[in-house]
């Protein structure tokens, strides 16, 4: 999967999880599967971990769920609820625990035990007791902050009120899943479509007594913020769970090995049908609590856990038709419009195809029959092609080497890194002269993340842009509001409001300004690191002047592709008039240093060598956990070269040539107050 490609394909994901989330949490109405919804969230973060430009604020990664409903009172959770990642096959465990080896600085013969749980398809939530008595029950919401449904967990049968054992930790927050029994959903089957809904529609009643009325069950498998737990592995807390009378899952075991999860993989995926309850997978967890504790979390997931999810759901359609979508980036994406049919419980009716060479290796045609999956991909793409069905009057699909648009020639570009061409063809047309990109561009500008416009959507922008009323970001700011007054469904109040949500925006930071231009291969993440370098828009609009561009990579986190393609930006002359433009019109503020007072802070660093007993991971989360920034060359923005064993020798001299101070790890450990 390319890159453009992969921008496409992450919006669209985003802007799904944002209405599974709104429906699910806000509405009370969820429409997919447990198992779909992990997929999809999972796949997010997959993406973002492997391609640093894609960033959203509204990602799995930065929130977790949705806003609490307004319905309850919120609280916040003492310690954030995080989510998963997932695992779909034996290479993902490998490279899970390789990475875990990795991060612990330990050789592949080191055995690690893992806490290997089932995973009940129903609604998290967190228990808090004090002094072994339950005073207060919350949903997930966003991970941060949940719904107060205290009266509702109340009546729950399967949580203990009152835990009279001296051994109960002072205070805990003791967090389970939520379900519905596949015998007891029989009865209520006419009002919910699956038992993960009839659970979430449940506990969420504004009246307990109707709560009270459902077989709601409780399994607990872990905690939050806890006072006196003595307890120092996952599977001897699950031990006393159970002890302080808490039902967790049967099938819970302890393993080590990846073989030896693959083989109960294999065992419980065949119980499944015999279990009275729904899961959707294994979640493996580091069972000493010692090595959770240092292996940390990434975003809003821990590195000591994974959920390995079972077989994706499959269904056969045919091909109506095969449509070409154009991206913000000139991506052409091949769209197959097939024969509506229901996935695990949703209706699909387009998969996508990924590019032209994937349709060429697997021989879609239009016409054809073929297999559709819905798997970690979530997106429903072609798995194969039934050729005993095919029509024999089947042509071959030809994929346009023209834009579809613009009649532009569409492209290969050549990736430096493969060595190879791009799979992604690409329209060739710069700045705004192709419509579709303009719009996508348009769209990009004024999304969440960006300008985060209220009232100016992606159907308004298409419309606006039919009428010739929007064809460059600058005409946002320069609207007709008498023109728009006098269209079909605007009236004065909606204009007004539409004008102020505009002049409210032009006040920006640097970095959502950065980002909101959509230059290719610069996210939020590399817009925030190009604003912090050029600190102003002054500074950073003289670009246009640059002949070279090589500086920008002394930026840490910006590469060669990224600085590729801000070139391509600035020697475009449409591109340079519409950063004028907005530039007379907006009030662009400076990047602003954070406020930081940890041991290390306004230090950089730079690692060179194998360290003892510790990562390299690690030292990077210890810098960044102390305010410390760290930096990928030495140069005169380097204060610490941290060297190991077998240093590479042209750092060390280039550091001493710069006078940078050289420090070896009981050093740099010293700095921390802690020893090696």
């Amino acid at each position: 999967m390319k890159k453009k490609q992969v921008q496409i394909e992450y919006q669209k994901k985003i802007n799904l999880i944002n209405k599974l989330n709104k429906l699910y949490y806000d509405k009370s109405q969820p429409s997919v599967t447990d198992e779909d919804f992990d997929k999809l969230k999972n796949e997010i973060l997959h993406l973002e971990a492997k391609y640093s430009f894609l960033k959203s604020e509204s990602s799995p990664s930065k929130q977790i769920g949705y806003k609490p409903s307004k319905n309850f009172k919120k609280d916040f959770h003492r310690v954030p609820m995080l989510s998963l990642a997932n695992a779909f096959t034996e290479e993902d465990l490998i490279n899970f625990e390789k990475k875990i080896l990795n991060f612990l600085s330990k050789d592949k013969n080191y055995k690690i035990f893992y806490s290997a749980e089932p995973k009940i398809d129903g609604i998290s939530a967190s228990l808090t007791y004090k002094n072994g008595e339950f005073v207060k029950g919350l949903s997930r919401g966003d991970g941060k902050e949940g719904e107060d449904i205290t009266a509702n967990l109340f009546t729950l049968s399967d949580i203990p009120k009152k835990i009279k054992l001296k051994d109960f930790p002072e205070e805990i927050d003791v967090r389970g899943e939520v379900f519905i029994q596949n015998s007891d959903f029989e009865k209520l089957k006419e009002k919910f479509a699956n038992p993960r809904n009839a659970a979430s529609g449940s506990l969420r009643q504004k009246n307990p007594e109707d709560t009270k009325k459902i077989p709601l069950k409780f399994i607990a498998y872990t905690f939050g913020f806890e006072k006196g737990l003595k307890t120092n592995s996952q599977f001897d807390y699950l031990i006393e769970l159970n002890k302080w009378g808490f039902k967790t899952n049967p099938l819970n075991k302890l393993i080590s090995g990846v073989s030896n999860l693959i083989e109960n993989y294999n065992f419980v995926e065949k119980q499944r049908s015999n279990l009275d309850f729904d899961i959707d997978g294994i979640v493996y967890k580091v069972n000493d609590f010692t090595l959770q504790k240092r292996l940390g979390n990434v975003a809003n997931a821990p590195r000591w856990a994974v959920a390995h999810k079972f077989s994706s759901n499959k269904a056969t359609s045919q091909i109506i038709d095969i449509e070409i979508q154009i991206g913000r980036t000139g991506a052409l994406t091949p769209v197959a419009k097939i024969k509506p049919v229901n996935i695990g419980g949703v209706l699909v009716s387009n998969a996508t195809l990924h590019n032209e060479d994937e349709i060429i290796r697997k021989d879609i045609r239009i016409g054809d029959t073929v297999v559709v999956e819905r798997a970690g991909d979530v997106i429903p793409h072609i798995l194969s092609v039934d050729l005993k069905k095919r029509l024999k009057k089947s042509l071959k699909f030809i994929f346009p080497k023209n834009c579809p648009s613009c009649g532009s020639k569409t492209i290969k570009e050549f990736n430096k890194v493969t060595k190879k061409k791009d799979a992604v063809r690409r329209c060739s047309s710069e700045g705004y002269k192709c419509q579709k990109i303009s719009i996508e561009k348009l769209k990009h500008f004024v999304s969440k993340e960006a300008f985060n416009i209220d009232g100016l959507g992606k159907k308004i922008v298409e419309g606006f842009w039919k009428l010739k009323l929007i064809q460059f970001p600058q005409d946002i700011f320069k609207l007709d509001y008498n023109k728009i007054e006098k269209l079909e469904g605007w009236g004065k109040l909606s204009v007004e409001n539409l004008k102020y949500s505009i002049n409210q925006k032009k006040n920006i930071s640097l970095e959502r300004f950065i980002f909101a231009l959509g230059i290719r291969h610069i996210g939020l993440e590399n817009a925030k690191l190009l604003s912090k370098y050029f600190k102003s828009f002054s500074n950073f609009q003289s670009l246009s002047m640059k002949k070279n561009y090589d500086d920008l990579l002394n930026i840490d986190g910006i590469g060669e592709t990224q600085v590729s393609s801000i070139k391509n930006f600035f020697t475009n002359e449409t591109n340079i008039e519409v950063l004028n433009e907005l530039g007379k019109i907006l009030v662009i503020k400076n990047a602003t240093a954070k406020k930081n007072s940890g041991l290390l802070n306004n230090k950089s660093f730079l690692v060179t060598g194998k360290l003892n007993g510790i990562s390299r991971a690690e030292v990077k989360s210890l810098i960044e956990e102390n305010s410390g920034t760290t930096v990928s060359s030495v140069s005169n923005k380097l204060n610490y070269l941290i060297i190991g064993e077998k240093p590479t020798k042209r750092k060390v001299e280039s550091a001493k040539e710069l006078k940078i101070r050289i420090i070896n790890q009981d050093e740099f450990l010293k700095m921390l107050n802690m020893t090696s």
